[in-house]
């Protein structure tokens, strides 16, 4: 059956556990703003431009000269403007990661929203607010907002909406309690409309406007014009990296279920229950409920619980493969048949093929996650173990 929602939830958002069973994403760099504050009147030259800048433009020089002879460290300017100019919209493209796994909490926000967001907020400026009150950050975050939204989800010991990444990770929660807002609202009939264009609206005004409204209220029209005419323009952090971190699968996976019949492959589809377009992350299989499901590699089991969208959830960390972390996962399943901490071999039971959670029949959603990113899984799967 084909009945994950459109982008699952490795933030598992129905319990205490990780909010994502990849690795986490590295801290993005703060790229310059592309759409900086309008700039006091020229008064003439100051100090800085007289004694300093001669200075930075000669660095400046010294470092292409260095960069084009190859005498820079390989880890020089990861943030570097040629990286972001590779990356869609011209960001820092360490932001993907982290606008991927944000949106990952739930089956309406895409990664392209979140950043059609941003862009019309700040156009990703991260220039401080004038008051201590005002918005904060690339995401534009009241101090007060940030209470209920912000936390430190890039573990560098501060939450700030100053930090990139745990902006993009709080307007994704935000975001995704809106959502979740009104899609209850539609299905009790309160409301009609699309979901992206009701959440979007409901954060421009507010839920209790589009409740009012019945729909997308007057009011929120204009900002959800401008946030949509961006989608295209990041439309490339949906679509996640399908080469598995650049190394060949090579077949080391053994199948999880005992025969791999394919009802949904890995891809971009429409949700047959939310409706919603995004990444099908990972691959059905059908196969008849209470069947086993088994452990495609030996490792250790880090996540056994239900969820909302997944349903009963199992994740299996593999350890790495040259040098890039491994796990797979098993979802919707009726039963789960081991531990978190468990250690777990190639075959061993991890429960059983059901459909709880977001799904219309029995099956096994499987996703493979290397290095952080959602890969193809049939090409790590060997066809006869």
């Amino acid at each position: 059956m084909s009945d994950e929602p459109a982008v699952e939830t490795p933030a598992y958002e129905t319990v205490a556990a990780p909010r994502a069973p990849a690795e986490k994403p590295p801290a993005p760099v703060t790229p310059a703003p592309e759409a900086p504050a309008p700039r006091p009147r020229r008064r003439g030259p100051g100090a800085f431009t007289l004694l300093v800048l001669p200075g930075l433009v000669t660095l400046t020089t010294v470092a292409g000269f260095l960069a084009l002879t190859g005498g820079l460290p390989d880890d020089w300017s990861p943030g570097d403007s040629t990286a972001q100019d590779a990356a869609p919209g011209g960001v820092d493209p360490s932001y993907g990661p982290w606008l991927r796994k944000s949106a990952d909490a739930c089956t309406v926000v895409t990664p392209s929203a979140l950043a059609a967001q941003i862009d019309q907020l700040t156009g990703w400026s991260n220039a401080g607010a004038t008051t201590a009150s005002g918005p904060q950050g690339i995401a534009a975050f009241t101090a007060a907002d940030w209470k209920t939204w912000g936390k430190d989800d890039d573990g560098n010991g501060r939450s700030s909406p100053s930090d990139p990444a745990d902006a993009i990770m709080a307007l994704g929660r935000q975001d995704c309690s809106l959502a979740r807002q009104v899609t209850g609202l539609r299905t009790d009939g309160t409301v009609n409309g699309d979901l992206v264009d009701l959440t979007l609206a409901a954060y421009a005004v507010g839920t209790d406007a589009v409740t009012k409204a019945g729909g997308v209220p007057a009011s929120a029209q204009t900002y959800l014009g401008e946030v949509k005419a961006l989608f295209a323009k990041y439309e490339a952090f949906d679509r996640e990296d399908t080469s598995g971190g650049g190394v060949l699968a090579d077949a080391i996976l053994a199948p999880p279920v005992t025969t791999l019949t394919i009802t949904s492959p890995y891809g971009s589809r429409q949700h047959p229950l939310t409706g919603v377009t995004k990444l099908h992350t990972g691959v059905d299989f059908g196969a008849p409920r209470g069947a086993q499901v088994s452990a495609a590699r030996a490792g250790t089991v880090v996540f056994a619980a239900m969820t909302t969208a997944y349903g009963n959830r199992v994740v299996v960390d593999h350890g790495t493969i040259d040098g890039k972390r491994l796990q797979t996962t098993y979802s919707h399943l009726s039963a789960i048949d081991v531990t978190v901490g468990q250690t777990v071999q190639t075959g061993a039971p991890l429960g059983r093929v059901g459909s709880t959670g977001l799904s219309t029949g029995p099956h096994l959603h499987f996703e493979v996650i290397y290095d952080g990113y959602y890969a193809d899984p049939v090409p790590w799967l060997a066809p006869n173990g």
